[in-house]
């Protein structure tokens, strides 16, 4: 069976412990094509119609008609899981490179992916370090200057 990045199939995730999603439910397959080519496992994230749960960072909206669905459906980048292909079922879809993109920062969040934002709070660690000779003066850079033309 091929499958791409992005195709939305029926699969049986059972069985399951706890909070799992389980059951045979619609998945998005969030897995690169070079791993669905030649992998005999796909990575999936599964796929809930149920639109009440509390909105996360890792959720993406679908609208039904995206999906070959009846609902509107939200794909839970917090529950994502490898599994065999022989699991995967019927063929729904495939959602537009603008939803993948959606699905990319939402499983950055979902696995701490955020080197650019990583970046920055390292650089305003840094200029906070930076200041902080200023801030044991008793106060901000400026005032400290003020203090030392006045001094002179």
């Amino acid at each position: 069976m091929n499958v791409s990045r992005g195709d939305i199939f029926y699969a049986d995730l059972t069985p399951v412990v706890g909070c799992e999603q389980g059951g045979v439910r619609p998945t998005l397959i969030i897995q690169n094509d070079i791993g669905n080519r030649y992998s005999p496992t796909v990575i999936v994230a599964a796929i809930t119609s149920r639109m009440e749960k509390n909105p996360l960072p890792t959720h993406v909206p679908l609208t039904g008609e995206q999906i070959g669905l009846r609902q509107n459906s939200v794909v839970m980048l917090e529950q994502i899981r490898t599994i065999d292909r022989s699991r995967l079922r019927a063929y729904l879809g495939h959602v537009g490179s603008e939803c993948l993109r959606n699905v990319d920062e939402a499983l950055g969040v979902s696995l701490g992916l955020f080197i650019k934002q990583a970046e920055i709070k390292e650089e305003q660690y840094e200029t906070s370090m930076a200041l902080l000779p200023y801030r044991r003066a008793g106060g901000s850079k400026r005032r400290t200057e003020k203090a030392g033309k006045t001094a002179l």
